[in-house]
């Protein structure tokens, strides 16, 4: 699928600099030619030998290289690759990007190009969740550039939480879906999956039987037809898609706050299984057994993500996509739920404990809109999933 494409690869100086070296024999065994950039803190990291020897190319690190500018000058270079890929992209480099600094090669080959852009961020779970990085990947995402991943886990440094470049393979199936002119190259989609914890104590929570594989099964499809896709998860059974931006949540509020983080978009995509209900005040300690009889909890209301954005008066996106999962008469309840909460679509199937759809690896839908109702055959997830990812497509090319 890469056969004679021209990849740069600006590697920027971070620990997960190491995971460049894999990266570019990953992409050159699909045909891919990578021509390699260095900045001055990836060199603490990786060698310029060792990158040059992997990639088969000369490594470019100095913007003042007289002979480099000679034999290809930074604006050449910068334009004459079929994608940029930034990994890692530290908190120095989107920094610099999105501010438009340019005062080094890899900067400077940023600033002067009109090839695509994708960055793959490492950086310390506290600089990614800093305001000025989260500011930075907005202004980034606005400016069209793409990114795949951070993944969740452990750091270098010893904390954990999202910030770990996400790994060769996934990187490259994003590089993939980015030259791939899918009818939805261009698009961002937002994908909500899987289902939400909702604390009772330390111990304890309030959850569901969602697995989260329709979810991660849509995320999939359409990230193969060329969006970029948002895809924020709860904790699901299933692993992520490879090629998506993974927002991994627990909450029904944490997932609220990321959907916000992720708009504007093209199109929403909410197949998670939010809880309705919060325990109103969690403990901060284990509950206790007593004598005094059972605990007793009180409920809060979750915020309704779906009807949220279905409902904005400014950056709703253009199609909005919900889900139903009912036990008894699906099409009228899920009709329902499509008026009241001001949704395009609404996916509907039918959970009932005989259906075994629910965790199972097969699914039944009914796809609801204004115009009526259009009922599929029990198909694979997955199929399902591409389904309704050309029906997407489709809808967004109108």
């Amino acid at each position: 699928m890469l056969s004679s494409k021209r990849i740069l690869l600006i590697i920027g100086g971070g620990i997960a600099a190491y995971k460049s070296l894999d990266l570019i024999r990953r992409l050159r065994e699909r045909g891919a030619a990578v021509t390699p950039v260095l900045t001055r803190a990836a060199e603490e990291f990786v060698t310029p030998l060792s990158v040059s020897a992997l990639a088969g190319e000369k490594v470019y690190r100095d913007l003042f290289d007289l002979t480099d500018e000679a034999e290809m000058g930074h604006i050449q270079l910068s334009r004459s690759a079929d994608l940029i890929v930034v990994a890692p992209a530290t908190a120095d480099l989107m920094g610099k990007m999105a501010s438009g600094l340019a005062n080094d090669m890899a900067s400077t080959l940023l600033m002067a190009t009109d090839t695509p852009v994708l960055c793959a961020p490492a950086m310390n779970v506290r600089m990614w969740d800093h305001p000025a990085t989260q500011r930075n990947l907005k202004q980034l995402q606005a400016d069209g550039v793409r990114f795949v991943g951070p993944n969740e886990g452990d750091m270098a440094c010893g904390e954990f939480g999202p910030g770990r470049m996400s790994e060769p393979l996934e990187i490259v199936a994003a590089i993939e879906a980015q030259l791939t002119a899918g009818p939805l190259a261009g698009k961002r989609v937002l994908v909500t999956s899987g289902p939400t914890h909702e604390p009772i104590d330390p111990v304890r929570y309030i959850a569901n039987r969602s697995s989260g594989a329709q979810g991660a099964a849509v995320a999939r499809a359409l990230a193969h037809l060329g969006a970029e896709v948002i895809f924020v998860t709860g904790p699901a059974d299933v692993p992520p898609p490879a090629g998506v931006q993974v927002v991994p949540v627990e909450t029904a509020q944490q997932m609220s706050d990321a959907v916000d983080t992720a708009l504007p978009v093209d199109a929403g995509v909410f197949a998670a299984a939010v809880a309705d209900w919060r325990v109103a005040s969690a403990s901060d300690k284990k509950l206790k057994k007593s004598r005094d009889g059972l605990p007793v909890l009180e409920f809060a209301e979750n915020p309704d993500i779906l009807k949220r954005v279905s409902q904005l008066a400014v950056g709703r996106p253009p199609l909005v996509v919900g889900f139903a999962a009912e036990t008894d008469d699906v099409v009228e309840h899920a009709t329902a739920k499509r008026l009241r909460k001001g949704c395009d679509w609404i996916v509907a199937n039918d959970v009932s404990p005989a259906t075994g759809i629910m965790g199972g690896s097969e699914n039944a839908v009914i796809l609801i809109s204004g115009s009526g109702t259009e009922e599929w055959p029990r198909l694979g997830k997955d199929e399902v999933a591409r389904r309704l990812a050309a029906k997407i497509a489709d809808a967004l090319a109108g």
